[in-house]
């Protein structure tokens, strides 16, 4: 069993409680006009337009694809930035124990793992093998996760996981398809489930001012997270910004301090006192 993974970040206090290991797949269901990893997005396709910009050497177009050396990429993103397929020929097809082997080497530094992407979930097998060896050295695992899948129709992935970080994008679900081009129906199911479940480690939204009503979001979310009783659950709201999206939606706006502080005076007001800006 292999898995597409993108990069593997040694320690990360952005992805989850504490000091993380942060193991990011390829390929996603979403299609998020302000995603911070569009190259995340798709598989590469094998067009060879990155190979001739790489300076170092370090791709090669083979009957099979583009062939990638490691050992002589200089990690400058040439690359990323000539891709026209949401995509990245940096791709690393690990088995679990080569991805156990990367997170051992931090062990002593981190408290736990947390998968991310491009969408995580789409590598759930993936998930299941390697839980076992993540929990036995007694680290925690977590997703990072869209919401996509139906999570109250896994219970394996449940038992496998100790939480979720959750995406929700907008509440309204013609935001939602006009911010992902996919359907919300399913984060809103999770978000209760999963509350409901004691797996919802986080929430997270991104606000896009203009694109999305982060107050109904912000509010709807948190009235969910009280009706099941978790108002205790962390929810995190995040500025967009324009580092590392797609150059076509670099003219969104970031919101402003009064707008990020208006949303988290909503959540308060509401009873969510747990929330962090970021």
């Amino acid at each position: 069993m292999r898995a597409p993974v993108n990069r593997i970040i040694p320690f990360s206090s952005v992805d989850g409680p504490g000091n993380r290991t942060a193991v990011f797949f390829q390929c996603c269901t979403f299609r998020c006009e302000y995603c911070h990893n569009p190259e995340t997005m798709q598989m590469c396709v094998g067009c060879g337009k990155c190979v001739a910009v790489c300076p170092a050497g370090a791709l090669t177009l083979t009957p099979q694809g583009v062939a990638y050396d490691i050992s002589k990429c200089a990690l400058c993103d040439a690359c990323i930035h000539a891709c026209p397929n949401l995509s990245s020929p940096r791709i690393r097809w690990l088995e679990p124990d080569d991805v156990l082997r990367e997170i051992r080497k931090n062990e002593p530094f981190i408290r736990g793992v947390t998968f991310s992407g491009g969408e995580c979930t789409l590598q759930r097998d993936f998930l299941l093998a390697i839980s076992p060896g993540v929990h036995q050295d007694g680290l925690t695992l977590l997703l990072d996760s869209n919401g996509w899948l139906d999570f109250s129709a896994d219970e394996a992935l449940l038992r496998a996981i100790d939480g979720v970080m959750l995406d929700v994008k907008a509440w309204d679900e013609q935001e939602h398809r006009a911010l992902t081009r996919y359907s919300g129906e399913s984060v809103r199911a999770n978000l209760r489930f999963l509350a409901q479940r004691k797996k919802l480690e986080e929430v997270r939204t991104v606000v896009v001012p203009d694109r999305m009503n982060a107050e109904e979001t912000v509010h709807s979310v948190c009235r969910t997270l009280v009706e099941v009783g978790r108002a205790d659950v962390r929810y995190k709201l995040i500025r967009f910004r324009t580092n590392g999206v797609q150059e076509k939606f670099r003219w969104f706006r970031s919101p402003t301090d009064d707008e990020m502080h208006a949303l988290e005076s909503i959540a308060h007001e509401m009873g969510v006192m747990n929330t962090v800006l970021s």
